[in-house]
């Protein structure tokens, strides 16, 4: 498949995460913390397998 396909799903993710992420912040701190590390490893994800 393309690049762009694969750029595409990972930006969707990234919102649905980033929503969930606020979501979490307003209803328990733990969670959030939680949700920021599976952020932190789509970040580090994106940095090393889809930069080129």
């Amino acid at each position: 498949m393309s690049q762009d396909f694969y750029f595409y799903l990972f930006a969707i993710a990234v919102v649905v995460v980033v929503f969930l992420v606020i979501k979490k912040i307003a209803s328990c701190l733990i969670k959030s913390i939680v949700m920021l590390v599976i952020v932190a490893a789509l970040a580090y994800i994106w940095f090393m397998y889809f930069r080129t």
